[in-house]
């Protein structure tokens, strides 16, 4: 190894130190992820894949010189930023992109351009590092059921669906979470995208492929959830659930990845001992280069600027009331919180969560629920996966949405045993109020980068359907006494 090379690979082992050690927080939840969550227990295997990536490479790259280069400054400064905006947003899988950003950036501000260019793909495939996929459960949920539906028509089987329920005559089949096919398909994309550059040189089989290795474990997936109630429509339920968790599980998706990979065979068009980079090539390209001293001072205030702030923000004083309680409504009195299949909506931490029942002199009855958070950090979010009127983990489900009124989200739930509500839910941050993920991601974000409250707030007004009776008169009844929803939702957090 000449004085250059190793000079070049100890700034950038002390430079991929400093950022792990100063962003561990992520880095921890990113290892916690890959090991605990068995969704994202392939990310295991890409560190190992990246090192034999760059393996492969070495004999090449060990021909270029390493140099520092500037333009790599502006992807980390986009890195710092990004980071920036997660963290102010509570956006785990944006911070941990920009993480893997501010490592790839590292890489080439180091070892230069030509270095960068050989190890191209390498950096590319770093962002299958993120836990991500979680986020398209949901439509992933709704496909299965739609592609059980046509099959099981196919099949001759009648069946009703409903959301995620899928009723046939022999029992009432939920297309839960785990059913998603979410594991598979992160798993088959990240498998899909080395074998894309392993094995193609042509862009538009590259491009075949990847598409396969997309569409194909989403319909695999939708074959497996109409056989598994096939069977238990056919024979025995538990036999089918078992059957579905081993053979399904382990043996199918098995056969999937054999299948996909034997499918593409024929057409790959690069050898297997090919050259993968051409280091005499690479030996061309040049690019601005720059002093180590710069280059380092430049890094280091990217990357301390954003957590500098980050860091003042989180310490600035956001208190809520030590208590709350239900409000008084003109019209309405409180009676017993009893249901006919108890609910409860999921805010993970929430410094305070309250859920009462209210009675009209019609009889009409309505639920509501409040959340109060100081602030929203990680695991503590307003909004995101699992959090609202159906949880992750609870009996109540998504089966559709409905009209909501200004400002708010309307969605309909239901459980297995087809007890149904209605919930609409407003969501409050910063002066800001809807029923929108988003709108209430970006008035978090804005709060916390430019200074605003950090108070958060849920309110959730929700009824049963009861036999014919529906549950929507009862709601929008009780919503025309509050009467001002952003007046309540900031007494609530001490701000009215």
């Amino acid at each position: 190894m000449t004085p250059t090379w190793r000079a070049a690979l100890t700034r950038l082992a002390i430079t991929w130190s400093a950022l792990l050690a100063l962003f561990w927080r992520d880095a921890a939840d990113m290892a916690s992820i890959w090991w605990n969550s068995s969704t994202f227990n392939h990310c295991l295997l890409i560190i190992p894949i990246l090192w034999w990536l760059v393996d492969q490479r070495k004999t090449e790259l060990a021909k270029l010189e390493p140099k520092i280069w500037a333009p790599p400054l502006l992807w980390i400064a986009g890195a710092a930023f990004g980071w920036l905006l997660g963290e102010a947003g509570g956006v785990s899988l944006v911070r941990h992109a920009a993480l893997v950003m501010l490592l790839q950036g590292s890489v080439a501000l180091l070892l230069g351009p030509a270095l960068m260019r050989g190890l191209l793909f390498p950096l590319f495939y770093m962002f299958f590092l993120v836990p991500f996929g979680e986020e398209f459960v949901p439509a992933l949920q709704t496909v299965t059921a739609e592609i059980c539906m046509w099959l099981l028509g196919l099949a001759g089987i009648p069946a009703h669906i409903d959301g995620i329920y899928i009723a046939t005559p022999t029992a009432l089949f939920r297309v839960a979470e785990a059913c998603s096919g979410v594991k598979f398909l992160v798993a088959m994309v990240a498998l899909g995208a080395l074998v894309s550059n392993l094995c193609f040189k042509s862009w538009p089989r590259r491009l075949a492929f990847m598409s396969a290795s997309i569409i194909i474990p989403i319909v695999a997936n939708g074959l497996r959830a109409f056989a598994t109630i096939c069977i238990a429509h056919h024979g025995n339920l538990d036999f089918a659930a078992s059957f579905d968790h081993v053979v399904f599980g382990w043996v199918f998706f098995g056969l999937v990845i054999a299948l996909v990979l034997a499918a593409g065979w024929p057409f790959f068009d690069r050898a297997a001992d090919a050259q993968v980079i051409d280091g005499e090539k690479l030996k061309s390209v040049s690019g601005l280069a720059l002093k180590p001293a710069t280059a380092f001072s430049a890094l280091a205030l990217m990357v301390l600027m954003p957590l500098g702030w980050s860091n003042y923000i989180e310490h600035r004083a956001s208190p809520v009331p030590p208590q709350i309680a239900l409000p008084d409504v003109s019209g309405w009195e409180r009676v017993d919180y009893r249901p006919l299949r108890p609910w409860k909506p999921q805010f993970a931490k929430a410094n305070h969560l309250l859920i009462g029942r209210y009675r009209d002199a019609a009889g009409q009855e309505v639920d509501l629920s409040i959340a109060v958070y100081d602030r929203q950090s990680e695991g503590r979010e307003l909004v995101g996966f699992g959090q609202g009127a159906a949880g992750a983990d609870g009996d109540w489900s998504w089966i559709g949405g409905c009209e909501a009124p200004s400002s708010a989200r309307c969605e309909r739930i239901a459980t297995k045993d087809q007890h149904h509500r209605e919930v609409i839910s407003f969501y409050r941050v910063n002066s800001t109020t809807s029923g929108s993920g988003a709108a209430i991601k970006i008035a978090t974000l804005k709060a916390r980068l430019l200074g605003g409250n950090q108070q958060a707030v849920a309110i959730l007004v929700s009824a049963e359907d009861k036999g014919r009776a529906k549950s929507r008169p009862a709601i929008d009844s009780f919503l025309k006494s509050i009467r001002d929803v952003d007046k309540l939702a900031d007494r609530m957090a001490g701000l009215g």
